[in-house]
């Protein structure tokens, strides 16, 4: 059953549209070479990942900041899989990881087919907790960036999602209602039950095949927003 009465679209970024897992991955295989670092990629991604998502759970959590994020994820896995890496070798991996993520723009399945068809008849926007730097080279260099309207980020409303505010902040800047939004997202805590406490409508980007709330709208590829927009 499609919505009624929306105008307006917000879409997360990482996980969402842009495969930051892919991305990512591409970036490590990059960096590592760079420094020559001689870990088994495939390996050190295996801890990684996981471990990146802690710490990003942290970071939105407000229990560490950028810094540590930055560094720590990095450390950690290092640890965990036997690899020596001093502070000086860490911090710089830290600095090109940065500089070097936005060069690779892997989007997911049916990104454009999708904001094309929905730029007909919506605005579009963007709320990210990634970081401000960052997230516009990304969408930029995968040339999505002339969809959206708006683009809110953690940085400049000062809270990371699911805090309400941010939401809010999102909704202001987009001149826009809850009432007339939806919210498309792959975290089920930061962007689903985010939204949701505001009274926003949700649609869950689920590639996990997560158990979630039955009366909450899900997709498994892009193109089936059309079901509901």
């Amino acid at each position: 059953m499609k919505f009624e009465g929306i105008t307006d679209v917000f879409f997360d970024l990482d996980h969402t549209l842009w495969d930051f897992d892919k991305n990512s991955a591409l970036t490590f295989k990059k960096i590592f070479k760079i420094n020559n670092v001689k870990a088994d990629v495939d390996h050190f991604l295996t801890h990684y990942e996981p471990i990146n998502l802690k710490y990003w759970r942290l970071y939105r959590n407000n229990e560490i900041n950028k810094t540590d994020l930055r560094y720590e994820r990095l450390s950690e896995t290092f640890k965990l899989i036997n690899f020596k890496a001093e502070d000086e070798l860490i911090h710089k991996l830290s600095e090109d990881y940065i500089t070097h993520l936005s060069t690779f723009n892997h989007l997911f399945e049916n990104t454009f087919e999708i904001l094309d068809y929905l730029s007909l008849n919506y605005n579009l926007h963007i709320i990210t907790n990634g970081f401000d730097e960052v997230q516009y080279k990304k969408m930029s260099h995968s040339k999505i960036d002339h969809y959206f309207k708006t683009i809110t980020n953690s940085e400049i409303a000062g809270v990371k999602k699911p805090n309400p505010e941010i939401f809010n902040f999102a909704l202001k800047l987009a001149n826009t209602t809850v009432n007339k939004s939806v919210m498309i997202g792959d975290s089920y805590d930061a962007d689903i039950l985010g939204a949701k406490n505001i009274g926003m409508d949700v649609v869950f980007f689920d590639l996990r095949d997560m158990t979630v709330d039955a009366n909450i709208r899900q997709i498994d590829n892009l193109i089936q927003l059309k079901n509901f927009l």
